[in-house]
This record gives structure tokens, sequence and C-alpha cells, in this order.
């Protein structure tokens, strides 16, 4: 029997420092330009800080349509309301995933930890153009529901979608099919997952380093000056995004001197047309001016309380 291909990296690039919200600092992961290489995900921020003046400011009421939102927090507390008359904290350890469907208008406020530390993610997700009309729904899970799986390879794997081996996460009927795991290697050893043909998968360096080309090859960088082109280099860092090619049936990361903690996310790529500005994202320009119409016009909200 031959042993499953592992994916080649694609292309590598590290995160930048944007302002978003009424003034929360983070970073960038990707958006926007990239799109079209990691359909169907439209973004990813990093929130990370000890400071409350960089994110206590938050993500005052803002309308979404079109797209979900992921929230998972490592660190701190994150405040959210919305126009349904949902409220709650999303704690350590939590996801919070946001199908805003037809529209919803929210806001999340970040109120860190006692010691005044925040640490967290948002990634952004398209709905295939059947489903952007959808009635907005929530899916809270709590740290305690997202298994924590040992492998035999020695990786500690939290699931918050997907499956390592029997073990399922919480997050299930995604219509893009996403996988979305949270793994820690310590140093010397190996991480081997199995992808779906054809899926879009990438890892996003949490913290430390590890190797994500199979070859271990390093691949030197290209001095183009810009953060998002550059050629694939093995040994990856913190805040390091790594794309993967789309040939392969598996993935496979492995570290030396030093641990790594990753998220590895997979999904289902739509192949539809983007039309996006804000937080609203549709398949046409005219959809986006309708929708954008109907938020000045008080009646985007479709679905009450």
């Amino acid at each position: 029997m031959f042993a499953p291909a592992a994916r080649k990296i694609r292309k590598v690039w590290q995160s930048i420092s944007a302002l978003e919200g009424a003034g929360v600092r983070l970073n960038r992961a990707f958006g926007f330009h990239q799109v079209p290489q990691l359909d169907p995900f439209l973004l990813l921020d990093c929130f990370r800080s000890d400071n409350r003046d960089d994110y206590v400011k938050g993500f005052p009421w803002h309308p979404h349509r079109g797209i979900e939102t992921i929230t998972y927090v490592l660190d701190g507390d994150v405040e959210h309301r919305d126009s349904m008359g949902n409220r709650g904290i999303i704690k350590p350890g939590d996801v919070q995933w946001m199908t805003a469907g037809s529209g919803i208008i929210h806001q999340e406020m970040p109120q860190g930890s006692p010691q005044g530390r925040m640490w967290g993610f948002q990634l952004w997700s398209n709905l295939p153009k059947r489903n952007k009309m959808m009635a907005p729904r929530y899916r809270e899970v709590t740290a305690s529901t997202i298994p924590a799986v040992k492998t035999p390879e020695g990786a500690t794997v939290r699931i918050i979608c997907g499956q390592i081996g029997e073990i399922r996460g919480p997050v299930k009927e995604i219509v893009t099919d996403p996988g979305y795991l949270d793994v820690s290697l310590p140093a010397g050893k190996v991480f081997t997952h199995p992808v779906k043909p054809g899926y879009t998968v990438f890892a996003f360096v949490v913290e430390g380093e590890g190797r994500f080309d199979p070859g271990q090859d390093p691949f030197a960088r290209e001095g183009t000056g810009s953060v998002y082109d550059t050629k694939p280099s093995c040994n990856c860092r913190e805040g390091t995004i790594v794309l993967y090619d789309p040939m392969g049936e598996t993935v496979r990361v492995t570290t030396d001197e030093k641990p790594v903690r990753f998220l590895l996310v997979s999904g289902k790529p739509l192949k539809e047309p983007v039309a996006w500005y804000g937080p609203i994202v549709m398949n046409t320009k005219e959809e986006l001016r309708q929708a954008f119409d109907e938020f000045s016009a008080g009646t985007f909200i479709k679905e009450k309380k």
C-alpha cells in the first residue's frame, strides 16, 4: 500500500497590524485580496494584547449578512449582544459560531481578563448563494464541550469542528463542511492529519515554530517587499499563515527543538462570485447595494425575536 500523499505548501505570509472596530489593535492574517486563494474563507484576525487600551473600545453595533463569523477566545472575555435580543459572554476556551444569513446587527466588546489580557481569533467564512438569506443562528460552544484528543504521534488537538479518529467536534452541519482544529505539538514530534481532496486548507501559527512542508526543504523567502507574497518557508513562526496546495490527502507538520501551536482550518470551496464591502458579503454588486439600502431604510433585519 502507498502512504497518502502529503500536501505541499503553496504560499506563506506574515500577518500584519490593523486597526478595526472603534479602535481595536489586531493582527490580520488574511482578508480581501487573498480571498480567491482561501475560498470559502474571507478573513482571519488575531487579537492579542495585555493592554486594555488596545481592545476595550471593541466593535460597536454593526450589521452582517451572507457570512458566518467564528470567534475563538483563548484568554479574557468578550461580551456580545445582537438585534434578536441575544446576549452573553464568550469566555476562555469558548467558541461562538454565528451564521449571519439574511442579516443581523450585533456588537462584540472585548473585556479582557482580570490581569488585562485579551487573546483570541475571528474567522469569517462565506455562505453559498443558496444560503445567504437563511435565518440567522448562533452556536454557543463552551470550552467544556470541545474535546481535546492526544494523538499517537504526540499532539494535543482541540476539535472545534471536524474529526480526529472517532472523536468529532461539537460544531456540525455547516454548509461549507469546515474543519477547525487547535493543535499543540511538542518539540521533536509529528502531526499527520487527513484532509479532503480539493478542499482549501491553511494553518495559522499561534505560538512557537514548526515545519509545515513534508519535504522539510528550507525554501528561501523571496525579496518582493510584500508580506503577502513570499515563497514557502517550512520553518514557520508565530503569526505565519501557511496555505497548502490543493493536491494531497494529508497535512504533515514536524517540530525540532521548539514546540508549535497552530490552527488548522479546512473547507469546501464555493467557487462563486464575491461582492464584499465591510461586514456584508454577497454574490453581486446589486445584492450588496440592496443590503446597504435596506440597512439605511431600517428593513435589514428579516428575522425578528
